[in-house]
């Protein structure tokens, strides 16, 4: 067996599970904020394409996928990714559809690291578990990059000892960020990029929540755009994901993109080739419709938006929080065992919230997520306000049981 399989540590929905098992939620409808799943509805003009193309279910589909998938893949980069540079992703050679992001991040792992080298693979922390898993099936060691309030939520690049940078095969890096919500401006990705190139390591920029911005007039960048302002129009050691998972609140659908250097893009192909992931053909072509618009991806912003302008003015006399920059999650300090936060949440309000230290690694001598929680705003509006309030009066009550104060059982408005 692959030795990696028993380094793997559970999953931090599976340890969310198992905290929970044996306690008792309050008699209210149970209300879930723990996992990112979108639940907005998905567009008509997609489930339509879906559905007059099903029976192309009767053909194997190619690994590269249709020629017209992947220029509108290459489209929708050239507009997101790097506006007013002309085309600039050649969709023949340096675009690839992928079953989702996970599928992409985990393989891209297994085909580019190079176990006989005592290989690193440098990750945010907390982040996505699936890069720690893939560095471990792939018989590579996981650095952590600690992200705190101290570094703005950016992992530290100048902390690096420069003996793991000699060792690091692969940086992975999350913008905005899970569970953050930072956006990592050109400037960082420009220098992780002077490094991968002073050290002979690639970048993969998750960019799977590079749509869902909160302000409107200042887009995240992506590595692709830092990448060509400093010269590098080949995207070399370059490659980002990006997936209408979250773009187009399509979880299901499982469609994405690994796009970027030519040169990996061909040696990622031949691995996928042997991998046998190949993207259904009505899967194809509903994709094809979804990256050819940008429309409903503005609606989809909109609605984050409202659940954060209702959100945040509820829970800010009782909870330190910040709006993020991105993504739907907030990533509130709670203060003390998370966990046990968590669980008592639940016990009293019928809330599932992600405790923050399921999420991260202790390293460097600390975990931190430790005495956070991730509150994800994937529920409709009315559901995130009733949450929101459920959340107040449960640190209101908790307050005043600290100070020995009458606990309010109602608030004014909630």
């Amino acid at each position: 067996m692959n030795p990696g399989l028993a380094r793997l540590q559970a999953y931090p929905f599976e340890r969310l599970r198992a905290l929970l098992a044996d306690a008792r939620p309050a008699p209210l409808p149970p209300i879930s904020l723990s996992i990112g799943e979108p639940r907005h509805a998905p567009p008509e003009f997609v489930l339509a394409a879906l559905a007059r193309n099903l029976a192309q279910l009767d053909s194997y589909p190619a690994t590269r996928g249709l020629p017209t998938l992947r220029q509108a893949m290459a489209d929708a980069l050239d507009r997101r990714c790097l506006p007013g540079m002309g085309s600039q992703v050649d969709p023949e050679r340096m675009v690839l559809p992928v079953n989702g992001t996970r599928e992409a991040l985990f393989a891209l792992v297994q085909a580019v690291v190079d176990p006989t080298r005592a290989a690193l693979v440098v990750m945010p922390n907390p982040g996505y578990q699936i890069y720690e898993g893939a560095a471990l099936l792939a018989g590579a060691e996981p650095y952590y990059l600690n992200t705190t309030s101290a570094n703005r939520y950016q992992p530290d690049l100048e902390a690096v000892p420069r003996e793991v940078w000699q060792r690091c095969q692969l940086l992975f890096l999350c913008s905005p960020g899970n569970p953050t919500g930072t956006i990592l401006p050109v400037g960082y990705l420009q220098k992780a990029l002077r490094l991968a190139e002073q050290y002979d390591f690639i970048v993969a920029a998750d960019e799977c929540y590079a749509d869902l911005y909160l302000d409107e007039s200042e887009p995240s960048p992506s590595l692709l755009a830092a990448a060509k302002l400093a010269g590098n129009a080949d995207f070399r050691r370059c490659v980002v994901f990006h997936s209408l998972s979250k773009r187009s609140s399509m979880p299901g659908l499982r469609s994405g993109l690994v796009a970027g250097d030519a040169a990996l893009i061909e040696k990622f192909l031949l691995y996928r080739t042997y991998h046998g992931c190949a993207m259904p053909l009505p899967t194809q072509l509903a994709s094809v419709v979804a990256w050819e618009d940008d429309a409903h991806v503005r609606i989809n912003r909109a609605l984050y938006r409202a659940k954060f302008d209702a959100v945040l003015p509820i829970l800010d006399p009782v909870l330190p929080v910040e709006r993020p920059d991105g993504a739907f999650y907030l990533w509130a300090r709670v203060g003390g065992d998370d966990a046990a936060w968590a669980r008592a949440l639940y016990e009293h309000s019928n809330l599932i919230v992600l405790p923050g230290s399921f999420m991260a690694r202790t390293a460097h001598g600390e975990n931190p997520g430790a005495g956070r929680i991730r509150i994800s705003l994937v529920p409709e509006l009315s559901q995130c306000v009733e949450a929101a309030q459920r959340l107040r009066r449960f640190l209101t009550q908790r307050s005043a049981l600290d100070t020995g104060a009458p606990a309010a059982c109602v608030l004014p408005g909630a």
